[in-house]
C-alpha cells in the first residue's frame, strides 16, 4: 500500500507502507545505528517521534521477546530504506512488519532515506505526519494541529503510574544466568521514561532498585532512606518537567544522585543551568565523547533532541566531565559538593570499545562513602 511522509515545510516523501495502517504525527528524526531497531522502537525517549534509520536494510534479524526496553513501542512511526520481510536469527519471533502491525505503528519504506536525513540535517528536525490512504491536503490540516515537543511535558505520558520493585539483572551470555549479587545499596529510581537495561545494570551493581513515578516528591523519596537516587532518561523538553527539577533541588546534598540523558538535563537545571533544543539532535550508537578526566574517547549510544547550555554552568560549582566531539556540546557534569553527577549519553548500552559501565561503579562509590 502507498504511504507518504509530509513534513511541516511541505516536503513530501512517497513510499510503501508496512506494519500498521493509519496516520500519525510526530517529530521526524534520524538514528545512525546499524542495529538495535527493536530497542529504539521501545525506548520511551522516542515518544512522539517518527524515527528514520540511516542504515539501508532494517529488520534482517527480526524481533523477539528479549529486546524490549519498556512495556510498549513509543515511536509514532518508523521509516527505512528497505524492510526485510524474511528475517533470519535464532531468537526471531516475528518480522519487523508484523511487530509494527501488532503494536499499531506505521512503517514507511522505499523512500530515499539519505535525502530525508540530509533535509533534516540542513533544515533541522521538524514536525511531520506519516500516513496510509489520505490525500496530502487532508494531512496538512492534521499536521497543523499537532503541537510539537517544545514547551510540553511528555514525560507524564511514559512514566509509571505507581512505584514498583525491580529485580532483573544483566544476563551473562556465557552462563545464561542473571548477574544478581546480594543487595547492598537502596536506590530510588525516577522513571522519566526509563529503559530496562538501566534497571538491569543497577540491579547487577548490587542495588535494591525501587522505581517511582516522575512526580514523586523529595519527601516521599527520603522517607525510604535511600543510599542513592537515580534520574532516568526520558522524552522531550526538560524545562516543562519543572516538578522534577524542584524535587531534585530538594534532594541535592541529602543523597548521592546519578542521572542519564533527560536525568542529566534535569540535574543540570536543578544546579542552575539552562537547556535548549538542538538543530537535529544526537541519535545513534556511534557518537564520540571525550572523557575530560581520563582523556579517553568513548563511543557512545545517544538519543536526545535537547541539550544543556554549557555556558550556563560556567559560574556554577559544577565540573564539566564529558564533551561531544562532533559538536562540542556538553555530555557530562559532576558536582562534588552535592555528590551528584550525570551524563547525556547512555552508558548502559555500551556500544563501543570503551565500556562506559564504569559510571555505575562511580555511583556505587559515592553511595559507599
Amino acid at each position: 500500500m502507498k504511504a507518504i511522509l509530509l513534513l511541516e515545510d511541505g516536503t513530501v516523501f512517497e513510499g510503501t507502507s508496512f506494519g500498521a495502517k493509519g496516520q500519525s504525527c510526530g517529530e521526524v528524526v534520524f538514528n545512525t545505528s546499524m542495529s538495535g531497531y527493536q530497542e529504539i522502537l521501545t525506548d520511551p525517549s522516542y515518544n512522539e517521534q517518527i524515527v528514520t534509520m540511516t542504515y539501508p536494510l532494517i529488520g534482517n534479524y527480526g524481533t523477539n521477546q528479549f529486546d524490549w526496553e519498556s512495556r510498549k513501542i513509543f515511536t509514532r512511526g518508523f521509516i527505512v530504506k528497505e524492510n526485510c520481510n524474511y528475517p533470519s536469527n535464532w531468537r526471531n519471533k516475528d518480522s519487523l512488519s508484523q511487530y509494527l502491525k501488532d503494536n499499531n505503528v506505521i512503517g514507511l519504506e522505499g523512500i530515499d532515506t539519505r535525502k530525508l536525513v540530509k533535509h533534516i540535517r540542513t533544515e533541522g528536525a521538524m514536525k511531520g505526519i506519516i500516513s496510509t490512504g489520505l490525500a496530502v491536503s487532508s494531512l496538512k490540516k492534521k499536521l497543523q494541529s499537532y503541537p510539537g515537543l517544545v514547551g510540553r511535558d511528555i514525560v507524564k505520558a511514559v512514566t509509571s503510574k505507581k512505584p514498583y520493585n525491580w529485580n532483573e539483572g544483566v544476563l551473562d551470555v556465557l552462563t545464561g544466568k542473571q548477574q544478581k549479587p546480594k543487595k547492598q545499596y537502596k536506590v530510588v529510581t525516577f522513571d522519566f521514561g526509563i529503559k530496562h537495561n538501566i534497571l538491569r545494570m543497577l540491579r547487577s551493581a548490587a542495588c535494591d532498585v525501587y522505581v517511582v513515578p516522575a512526580n514523586t516528591s523529595a519527601k516521599q523519596v527520603l522517607k525510604r532512606k535511600p543510599d542513592g537516587v537515580f534520574l532516568s532518561n526520558g522524552p522531550g523538553d526538560p524545562a516543562p518537567v519543572s516538578y522534577a527539577v524542584e524535587t531534585v533541588k530538594e534532594l541535592l546534598g541529602n543523597v548521592p544522585i546519578f542521572g542519564i540523558c533527560l536525568g542529566h538535563q534535569i540535574l543540570s537545571l536543578a544546579l542552575g543551568g539552562k537547556t535548549y533544543k538542538l538543530k537535529f539532535g544526537h541519535r545513534g550508537a556511534n557518537h564520540p565523547v571525550k572523557n575530560l578526566k581520563t582523556g579517553k574517547i568513548e563511543i557512545t549510544s545517544q538519543n536526545h533532541g535537547f541539550c544543556v547550555d554549557i555556558d550556563s554552568l560556567k559560574d556554577k560549582d559544577v565540573e564539566l566531565t564529558h564533551i561531544n566531539l562532533n559538536d562540542n556540546t556538553l555530555e557530562g557534569i559532576a558536582c562534588k559538593k552535592e555528590k551528584a553527577f550525570s551524563v547525556q549519553y547512555h552508558p548502559e548500552a555500551s556500544p563501543g570499545p570503551h565500556d562506559a559501565g564504569y559510571l555505575f561503579d562511580t555511583f556505587i562509590e559515592l553511595m559507599s562513602r
